[in-house]
């Protein structure tokens, strides 16, 4: 028994050593590719070494596990034990490697929001992005066959003394005791991009996956006796929220939103039109002046100086899901963001139905699926009455680039032409609240006109004078950069023919973006949420810059609070809304308290005075979005406990709570009138 315990001990760390080296091999290869993609380090040397502790740690925390599984089993069959424990660690290997190429593509590294997500939408997304690609397929194909090979071969020759074999699993236990990771194993590198580099994808993957699917403390019961009625802070807020549902309608409240918006206007004979453009992966870090990455959108800029500007204004999600919930309804997220409750989402008002209560037409335009992410169902849940998508375009317009059989859809410039065909301009005519939705400048970044916008770029970087050794790393996403730059040229050429239109004078654009590009690499945390906001109008008197935060969540009730001061719109006295109105002080400052969504399943982030909390992390927010990791204590825990008190709120949307009581939807409902 003696002997073979000690034969099963040898044999399984010969096999994890294998495992342990891979890592480490594996580390510096991820290092490497992301270096010459991407960005090396500043310190490379420190690096390696701390990334290299971080393989450590996820390998000593399976360690006891595996060991507990492997040493019965060697005890009846050591072969059948041998092979089991090569393939669980063959199996391991490969997804580290298939999650190492997820990041060097998305450049966020894959968690449980891979769960988010049905299928079909999966499979457009992998197939549409361009990752798969025989020279890949091969090469894993080749990794496969050597790691095979290796595990076969390279245990019998590492010589494992006893005294390690056994010391290793008790250093195992011991880790896990002590909670070894979060002592040791924290630390913040330059930017957000190294920080994530520095992960374990297998280990931020399976940790993801287990608070995903056993939450704890997540899944909260919003019954409980420590039940909180607001998750904000009313000293801060330019609002408080007066609380009207109790635990059945959680949001429910008096809808006192300040009108902020009629003082920039002057009074339209007829109630305006709004045309509301998302711009997908628009991010403030390369558009308008000071964006760090330098401005790629020399029109929208020009625009925004004729225009209301929220320079540091944040998405309310960290993917496009989020933005139609929250842009159009200040809706809550529930468990996964609102879309994924799919038919069992709660019945709402929103800018849409509530405008078409007042006698508004509706409409939706979308170069790609309207299906994807459920946007259709929440289209007609708020009775739109028009959606136009890839299905609804006529012969004549030209999809983008195919990649492995897939193309998102349409193109901007094909989707302004599109929406202006259809669109009748004379000014007499019932007023209209349009949404349009962008995908040019989504992942694979393809489109028509490559070419033409390659050199594009080239000459951009030239006006903004980047030197060579800039204008090389910058050129690792010349194909972000060159589709930034085209959508740019389609919204200049959509508003030079909007202006030939009779309705142009009595029109109200309100242009942002779903979250920012995440496949440039971010500088922090909340550079994913970080969007322009712009409302340009020829009814503005004057033109303004606002250094305040606001949100999507902001932008139906001050537009509502806007047309109903000015235009007399019939809206009820109590609302859902998550949000207070946008904030107009030309300052630096944050009125708010907001969650955050950055995927389907992670929830980790909200903002209340100049503070984000991401996690555990508490950062400190400046004047142009920088932020800094800041340990104060009494800060972190008032805003951990209104993050919690909002966790309770969203717990049992669509199960155990609703948004607003039947009698007001009956009363507002677009469809009744």
């Amino acid at each position: 028994m003696i002997r073979r315990f000690k034969s099963a001990t040898i044999v399984f760390l010969q096999i994890a050593l294998v495992w342990l080296i891979a890592l480490i091999v594996i580390r510096a290869l991820e290092v490497l590719v992301n270096g010459l993609i991407h960005q090396f380090p500043a310190k490379l040397f420190s690096f390696m070494l701390w990334s290299w502790l971080v393989d450590l740690s996820f390998w000593l925390k399976w360690l006891i596990f595996e060991l507990i599984v492997f040493v019965p089993l060697f005890f009846v069959r050591p072969k059948l034990a041998t092979i089991s424990f090569k393939v669980f660690v063959a199996i391991i290997i490969f997804i580290q490697l298939l999650l190492c190429q997820y990041f060097s593509t998305a450049l966020v590294p894959l968690g449980a929001d891979f769960y988010g997500y049905s299928f079909a939408d999966i499979r457009q997304t992998v197939g549409a992005s361009g990752t798969i690609k025989l020279p890949l397929i091969l090469s894993f194909l080749g990794m496969i066959v050597l790691l095979v090979v290796t595990l076969k071969r390279l245990p019998k020759r590492i010589k494992a003394p006893l005294w390690l074999a056994w010391s290793l699993p008790a250093l195992s236990v011991f880790y896990l005791m002590t909670n070894g990771e979060e002592h040791l194993f924290k630390k913040n590198f330059e930017d957000l991009f190294i920080n994530n580099l520095a992960l374990n994808k297998a280990d931020y993957f399976f940790k993801s996956s287990y608070l995903h699917f056993y939450p704890g403390d997540e899944d909260v019961d919003i019954y409980a006796d420590a039940y909180i009625g607001d998750y904000g802070n009313g000293s801060i807020a330019h609002s408080t929220f007066s609380y009207l549902g109790g635990s059945e309608y959680p949001f429910y409240r008096k809808a006192n939103d300040p009108d902020v918006l009629t003082p920039f206007f002057n009074k339209a004979k007829s109630k305006p039109n709004v045309v509301i453009i998302v711009v997908e992966g628009l991010g403030r870090a390369f558009t308008n002046e000071g964006a760090y990455l330098g401005n790629f959108t020399p029109f929208i800029d020009s625009l925004a100086n004729k225009s209301l500007y929220w320079k540091n204004f944040l998405s309310a999600g960290g993917r496009t899901f989020a933005v139609l919930p929250s842009l159009m309804g200040s809706l809550p997220f529930g468990k996964n963001g609102f879309l994924d409750l799919g038919r069992q989402m709660p019945d709402h008002l929103s800018l849409f139905s509530l405008l078409k209560f007042n006698g508004y037409k509706t409409s939706f335009y979308y170069g790609g699926d309207a299906t994807f992410d459920n946007m259709s169902l929440f289209l007609q849940k708020n009775h739109v009455d028009e959606i136009r998508d890839i299905k609804s375009f006529p012969a004549g317009y030209s999809k983008l680039p195919a990649e492995n059989g897939f193309s998102w859809g349409y193109g901007d410039q094909e989707l302004f032409q599109y929406y202006l065909a259809n669109r009748p301009s004379k000014a007499d005519k019932s007023a209209e609240l349009n949404v349009i939705l962008t995908v040019s400048t989504h992942n694979p970044f393809l489109i028509n006109e490559q070419e033409k916008y390659n050199l594009r770029f080239e000459q951009r970087m030239v006006d903004l004078g980047f030197d060579e050794t800039k204008k090389d790393n910058y050129r690792n996403y010349k194909h972000q950069y060159g589709t930034i730059l085209y959508t740019d040229d389609a919204l200049k050429s959509f508003f030079n023919n909007y202006k030939k239109r009779e309705d142009y004078s009595n029109t109200i654009f309100v242009i942002t973006g779903d979250h920012r590009m995440p496949e440039i690499p971010m500088s922090n945390k909340i550079d994913r949420y970080h969007v322009p906001l712009i409302i340009y109008s020829p009814l503005l008197k004057r033109s303004a810059q606002f250094a305040s935060i606001s949100t999507h969540f902001d932008v139906t009730p001050s537009l509502l609070a806007y047309l109903q001061s000015g235009y007399g719109i019939d809206l009820p006295g109590t609302a859902s809304w998550i949000g207070s109105g946008l904030d107009t002080a030309r300052s630096f400052r944050n009125v708010h308290s907001y969650p955050l969504i950055q995927t389907k399943t992670e929830t980790i982030d909200f903002i209340q005075d100049s503070y984000h909390l991401n996690g555990t992390s508490l950062y400190q927010i400046g004047e142009n979005m920088q932020e800094e990791l800041v340990r104060d204590d009494v800060n972190y825990e008032r805003i951990k406990n209104a993050f919690e008190n909002f966790k309770r709120k969203n717990a049992g949307l669509g199960s155990k709570t609703s948004v607003l009581p039947p009698s007001i939807i009956q009363k507002y409902s677009p469809v009744k009138k």
